[in-house]
């Protein structure tokens, strides 16, 4: 079987021998990798229904346990499957074993779908476990922060202008005009151009008056991944000249992080996903920390589902903005920025003076650079 048809074949698993031919066409590899892929998609449970074959008995191989599996997936396919095949265990079949069996953990692939599995199922595992599950959690908790971090060094560190600086520094060497400049001296027998009047760019201003940045973040579970990049956020904003950080989660009650918050492995371990929502008790909490309304950004990340009064909220949300606040709701915190929320809720509070959005975790960055910048 050519590699095109056996693709398409591993694609629709064993219905599809009787279009295909028979098994034996497969290579033996090819017949292991069959077996992965009909362990975790073979439990669709309309696939026993059309399959009358999910149903007979056979001399086939050993079924896999989840440690065998993680092997074989690790062992068959390239890294981008593997990332497929595991988040589908997940999130589509709910194989928390995944992330709370110590035989697995040390063989999978760091994720954020793994990220987000652990930070469900922390409550299942014993201590042994929950420490392996801290350093994938820490593993991939760096690769964001290194991420986001090049767009907070490039959002508030200021950029190049076009005027010309008198300070010669390497970094602002506008070579492009340098080259213009000198066009008169350049060498034709020696084929070089000699430099006289180098020029140089000036840089927007890097110190910016002290901002407040209140982050107020929904932990519950349909906000996972604003929770994570909420965290890896507000670690990488911690520190910065410009800004004085605070980091809050919240259900009905309200838990400040700030203390934690150079640590986002520590604040994600301390998440308890589920439960309530009372987003105006969260807004309320923040306006205690307001210290400087005209130079305070609300960062309010929520579906805007609220389980408490709405009309509470609104008029909590309207005070912050009449003090002066920038009020800034987010309906989405992950790349994607897939938006779910309550949209009736959002527009009430547009209508008091809040601005709603769904922006990824570097957008985020250059909305508070912009603000504080203004």
């Amino acid at each position: 079987m050519d590699e095109r048809l056996t693709r398409w074949r591993l694609l629709l698993g064993k219905a599809a021998d009787e279009a295909f031919g028979s098994r034996g066409a497969l290579s033996a590899e090819d017949l292991a990798g069959d077996a992965a892929l009909e362990w975790l998609y073979g439990q669709d449970e309309g696939l026993a229904e059309r399959d009358i074959r999910g149903r007979e008995g056979g001399l086939g191989a050993t079924a896999l346990t989840v440690p065998a599996w993680i092997d074989e997936v690790h062992r068959l396919f390239p890294k981008e499957t593997i990332e497929r095949l595991e988040r589908d265990a997940v999130e589509r079949y709910q194989i928390h074993e995944v992330v709370t069996n110590p035989d697995v953990l040390a063989r999978v692939e760091p994720s954020e779908t793994l990220l987000r599995a652990v930070l469900r199922t922390k409550h299942l595992m014993n201590p042994d476990v929950l420490r392996m599950a801290r350093g994938l959690v820490a593993t991939v908790v760096r690769r964001l922060v290194q991420q986001l971090s090049v767009s907070v060094r490039r959002s508030f560190h200021g950029a190049r202008s076009r005027s010309r600086s008198p300070y010669r520094l390497a970094r602002n060497f506008d070579a492009r005009a340098t080259v213009r400049k000198n066009l008169g001296t350049w060498s034709p027998s020696e084929r070089r151009l000699f430099i006289r009047t180098p020029l140089f760019l000036s840089r927007t201003r890097r110190h910016f008056d002290r901002w407040q940045i209140i982050l107020l973040v929904d932990e519950s579970g349909s906000m996972m991944s604003s929770v994570i990049h909420a965290a890896v956020t507000a670690a990488c904003l911690w520190g910065l000249p410009a800004a004085r950080t605070h980091l809050c989660i919240f259900d009905t009650e309200v838990v400040d992080l700030t203390d934690r918050v150079t640590d986002p492995v520590e604040v994600l371990m301390k998440v308890q996903l589920g439960g309530g929502t009372d987003i105006g008790k969260a807004v309320a909490y923040g306006a205690t920390l307001v210290t400087n309304p005209r130079r305070t950004i609300v960062v309010l990340i929520t579906d805007f589902y609220e389980g408490a009064s709405a009309t509470v909220l609104v008029s909590r949300v309207k005070a912050l903005c009449d003090q002066g606040c920038t009020v800034l709701g987010l309906a989405a915190l992950d790349p994607e920025a897939n938006p779910a929320y309550d949209r009736d809720l959002a527009r009430r509070l547009v209508g008091v003076g809040a601005q709603i959005g769904a922006m990824t975790p570097g957008q985020l960055v250059s909305f508070l650079a912009d603000k504080v910048r203004s």
